[in-house]
């Protein structure tokens, strides 16, 4: 397949480092300081698959109709990215890729949603600089139709996937991005600290404060009748049994899982925007459990007052200390109280 991956971030790069290094005919497109690196020097991925340089075709815009067009920038950016490259979006399919529940969406805007298939990606990746990035560690790509049963479209998709990735189809890609959200629920807490997640997870109130920030959200969504759909190598029962679990217990969990997650420096996607001086999507992930608490007529006010503080940290480019964090969630009296 021609296949354009609109997006040189994290993902994108990886993305097209492994599909061109599969035979894929592959177009990266990112925005100038980008392409410049990577045709100037090669597209540079390290990581779990080893170091490598890639010969990756890199343009600002596209030049021609594609086969398949993913897109790998961020949520908010989506509509910034359908504008800049419509002249050439006429017929291809359309594969999202984002975090958050509200992508495919976003993106019925600009396409017939019979164009569009969804995506979610569960390998972890971090970019560095403009050319350069790090494949954390492997993962599932899964892939469904959101707005219609699966088509034939599906597989062609998955079967040119596999070639570089552990491509897996799904009968309810939605209900999957859904137990996703729940996933990334906790990339916010990174992006408050300025740290990796290995070092942020490390401290034991910054878990439980993860545990606190899911067991608002769990309770949001199941008041809103959503059913979480199990991905291949995370189920749905182990989110609810993170829920339901005593604090600690469940804390004691996520510092042991994030904090063995990958040799190099793991950065949550909310922080890897905000390090590049880039808007995060806060409002996609932790935003989306509090407008459905709204919508609900309820509050979520974990989760408010996490988006609240990075869109400080956005704002003013400087990050809390981990005291600061604690303090502002009145963390202490929230874990004697549990």
């Amino acid at each position: 397949m021609n296949i354009a991956i609109i997006g040189a971030g994290a993902i994108g790069s990886v993305v097209a480092a492994y599909l061109t290094k599969a035979g894929e005919g592959v177009t990266l497109i990112g925005r100038k300081d980008q392409v410049e690196a990577i045709q100037e020097n090669g597209l540079q991925v390290r990581g779990a698959r080893g170091d490598g340089v890639f010969p990756v075709r890199a343009l600002t815009r596209l030049d021609k109709e594609y086969d398949l067009a993913i897109f790998t920038v961020k949520t908010q950016d989506i509509e910034e990215a359908c504008a800049h490259n419509q002249a050439f979006l006429k017929k291809c399919l359309v594969l999202s890729s984002q975090n958050g529940v509200q992508a495919d969406t976003i993106l019925s805007g600009h396409f017939d949603k019979g164009r569009i298939y969804s995506s979610i990606v569960m390998f972890g990746a971090t970019y560095t600089k403009p050319g350069e990035a790090v494949f954390n560690f492997e993962g599932d790509w899964i892939i469904g139709k959101p707005f219609a049963g699966n088509d034939e479209n599906v597989q062609k998709i998955a079967q040119t996937l596999k070639k570089a990735f552990s491509a897996v189809v799904s009968e309810n890609i939605t209900g999957m991005k859904w137990l996703k959200l729940f996933v990334n629920l906790n990339n916010c807490i990174p992006a408050l600290t300025g740290k990796s997640m290995q070092e942020t997870f490390a401290d034991m109130d910054l878990c439980r404060l993860s545990i606190l920030l899911l067991k608002e959200g769990v309770g949001i969504v199941q008041r809103n009748g959503i059913q979480l759909v199990s991905l291949p190598q995370f189920s749905a029962e182990r989110v609810y049994g993170m829920a339901n679990m005593p604090l600690d217990q469940a804390a004691g969990i996520i510092n042991k899982t994030l904090t063995g997650l990958s040799k190099e420096p793991l950065y949550g996607s909310i922080l890897q925007s905000i390090m590049r001086g880039r808007a995060s999507e806060i409002d996609y992930i932790n935003g989306q459990v509090v407008r459905m608490a709204r919508e609900l007529h309820a509050e979520a006010p974990l989760n408010a007052r996490v988006v609240e503080m990075v869109h400080q940290v956005e704002q003013r480019k400087g990050y809390f200390t981990v005291e600061e964090i604690k303090e502002n969630f009145n963390l202490r009296s929230a874990v004697r109280s549990t």
